[in-house]
């Protein structure tokens, strides 16, 4: 939470009592869903490679319930960065740093910046780190129009699900010159991480051959990128989600409204971990994914939530502005719509 926003003490205090019986990781279901989230991956990235005997589609194909799991792995990940999956310090960095490397991802520098959108989720005076771009309607309309031409390629939805996703995580997490020098910890764990993966390459290489390698590892990691940004675009990106300056911003308000409940099919939310039940997560990042449904339908207060659907999620991939008049998100097409209402009249 920022130092320069804190709510009264008796908000503090009455939010703490509902979630203080949640905190913490049950070690036994944190191990079991460890194991059935690696043990299904290894296999399934197994019969990727024997498949590619059989034909590439098959390998495609199969690479689809591979990238679920990866998404899965990754969600364990984020736990141990939050410090809710192992009471053991060195247990969740360990596990946290090699599924980073299977996911191309620094653990310590994704752990830094997403504590970061933690504490400044939907404050417009503290974006940078761990987000989705997103600017107000008077900035844009400040703008030259060659920024105004690259926000728009930016939030493309092709580009964002697609070559957003590899840029970030294939490019990006091999040097990632946006953040402070002094961030050291953040930085030996890039160099480290990218040394792991030229070994790790290095040693599939040796194996069963770099262009095998690649036919699996490439469509299974490039699917789940895509996946994992079109999850956390759909979880805080939605018509009327929160942003306020920062003298207006409130961090419990900016984690209920600002964070949707994302309502999937009951094996779709297994293999997110339950990544969804967003709202939750964003109040305390101290409870476990594998109880955070548990607190949602245990607590009142947490079911005034939006909700989101699948099907909804589809209306939600062009918004790209927030309207403060309006306190929403829009569109680039109703900001143009906007504009020549006035003159209509």
């Amino acid at each position: 939470m920022s130092e320069h926003a804190r709510p009264d003490r008796s908000r503090v205090e009455h939010w703490n009592n509902i979630l203080r019986p949640y905190w913490g990781p049950d070690t036994r279901r944190s191990v079991t869903q460890l194991l059935t989230s690696a043990v299904p991956f290894l296999l399934l990235w197994y019969a990727m490679l024997r498949s590619l005997e059989v034909g590439y589609w098959l390998t495609l194909l199969l690479a689809i319930p591979t990238a679920g799991f990866m998404m899965r792995l990754f969600m364990i990940q984020h736990d141990c960065g939050h410090g809710s999956f192992f009471h053991s310090r060195r247990a969740r960095d360990w596990v946290g740093f090699c599924i980073g490397v299977l996911l191309l991802t620094p653990y310590e520098y994704w752990r830094k910046t997403h504590a970061y959108h933690h504490a400044h989720s939907g404050d417009l005076d503290f974006r940078g780190f761990g987000d989705i771009d997103t600017f107000t309607v008077s900035e844009y309309e400040s703008w030259p129009r060659t920024r105004r031409l690259w926000y728009r390629f930016y939030r493309n939805p092709l580009v964002l699900f697609s070559i957003g996703p590899a840029f970030h995580f294939f490019v990006k997490h091999r040097y990632p010159w946006d953040i402070p020098r002094d961030w050291k910890q953040a930085w030996r764990s890039v160099w480290a991480t990218n040394l792991a993966i030229v070994g790790v390459v290095a040693i599939m290489w040796y194996l069963v051959g770099i262009e095998r390698f690649l036919l699996v590892q490439l469509p299974a990691t490039l699917l789940a990128c895509s996946l994992g940004v079109w999850l956390f675009y759909v979880q805080h990106q939605f018509e009327h989600t929160y942003w306020h300056w920062h003298g207006q911003w409130d961090f419990y308000d900016a984690s209920l409204q600002g964070s949707s409940y994302l309502k999937l099919p009951a094996p779709l939310q297994w293999i997110t971990a339950n990544i969804g039940v967003h709202h939750v997560h964003h109040m305390s990042a101290r409870i476990p994914n594998y109880k955070l449904q548990k607190v949602h339908d245990e607590n009142p207060e947490f079911q005034v939530v939006t909700r989101v659907t699948m099907k909804d999620t589809w209306k939600l991939l062009n918004l790209t502005l927030w309207d403060e008049k309006a306190r929403r998100l829009i569109r680039f097409r109703d900001l143009g719509r906007r504009k020549r209402e006035p003159a209509a009249v």
